[in-house]
């Protein structure tokens, strides 16, 4: 039907422009599409938390740059939408917004959206049961940086989970550090990577964003 060179002559002539495959909720997002487009909007289900780390879980696997709505104002619902590309979708008409709040959100997610370019790799099994944990890593081996994600959903009944972290050099430190303030401590790659990194919380739900840098 004409559908890819459609788009190549639309590249072509505007070769600039961004294309976003929305595709009917993500349901046409096959490689060719991906090599000429992205999906600013992943799915048509969104906002709900546990769907949404799921959908990043998922797609995270197969595609670099993949966006979402956003309309959380709490922390592990905004976390849960953080995305390499979000899509502001709260609602501006009211009187009492709170921007505040919402640039805080924002602040947060420019400390970590370079990291969504890493190397990918899931921590946990996949599940969306509301009383597990689910978590991944995003790593940029080259600049010695990445980011963790792990979400302690709100019927969990574990309040800490290790997680062995993916290609690291295992003879250099690293600063890791919470972002939240909970803790910065210097730690091996070797073990970050054999006993893993243990996270506590006694919150439900809650939502870590732990970064961590090789020490030079």
């Amino acid at each position: 039907c004409g559908y890819l060179a459609y788009w190549d002559e639309l590249i072509k002539r505007h070769p600039n422009m961004l294309i976003d495959s929305c595709a009917s909720g993500g349901r046409r997002n096959d490689l060719e599409t991906m090599r000429r487009s992205f999906p600013l909007l992943r799915s048509d289900y969104i906002f709900e938390p546990i769907g949404q780390q799921g959908h990043t879980y998922g797609i995270a696997f197969w595609i670099p740059l993949f966006g979402t709505g956003q309309r959380a104002t709490d922390d592990y619902g905004f976390r849960s939408c953080m995305t390499p590309f979000i899509n502001t979708c709260w609602d501006m008409r009211p009187e009492d917004v709170n921007y505040d709040a919402n640039r805080k959100d924002y602040q947060t997610w420019a400390q970590v959206k370079e990291y969504f370019y890493g190397d990918y790799y899931p921590l946990t099994p996949y599940s969306l049961d509301a009383s597990m944990w689910m978590a991944w890593q995003f790593n940029c081996p080259s600049a010695g940086k990445g980011m963790i994600e792990a979400f302690c959903r709100e019927n969990s009944i574990y309040e800490s989970a290790r997680l062995r972290l993916n290609d690291l050099d295992p003879d250099a430190k690293y600063l890791v550090k919470d972002i939240d303030g909970g803790f910065k401590k210097e730690v091996s790659g070797s073990e970050l990577m054999n006993k893993g990194l243990l996270l506590q919380t006694e919150k439900r739900p809650h939502a870590f964003i732990i970064k961590y840098e090789k020490i030079k």
